[in-house]
This record gives structure tokens, sequence and C-alpha cells, in this order.
């Protein structure tokens, strides 16, 4: 499933999208989401895009 694009969804849909998609598994040495963001909760990593200030790829970007 793709990111919601910033101009045609809601913030609550963005916010969503990323609850689901970052859901924590409890099981970090096969996940790595706490590695990839340092320990930070993706919601706030994500900010901005739920915003709609930023989108998902830009900020996805800056932590590859």
């Amino acid at each position: 499933m793709s990111a919601p694009e910033i101009n045609s969804s809601s913030k609550e849909e963005r916010e969503d999208y990323i609850r689901r998609m970052f859901q924590c598994k409890g099981d970090c040495g096969s996940c790595g989401v706490c590695q990839v963001y340092h320990g930070m909760e993706p919601e706030i990593i994500f900010q901005d895009y739920i915003e709609g200030k930023r989108s998902f790829l830009e900020i996805s970007m800056e932590y590859r």
C-alpha cells in the first residue's frame, strides 16, 4: 500500500497510514523500525507528512 498523497487525503487518513505502517511488532530484531528512526516514534518523525507540510517520500529519504 502506498502512502496517501497529501493533496488527496485527510490528516486522519495520513495519521492512520503511519500507525498501520509502523505498528510495533514487539520483535526489534526482525522489524528494525526502532533502529531506522533512532528510537523515535514514527508519528513524531512523520508529523510534517501527517500535517500535510512534506511528502512521505521526502521524510523517508532523510532516514536512508
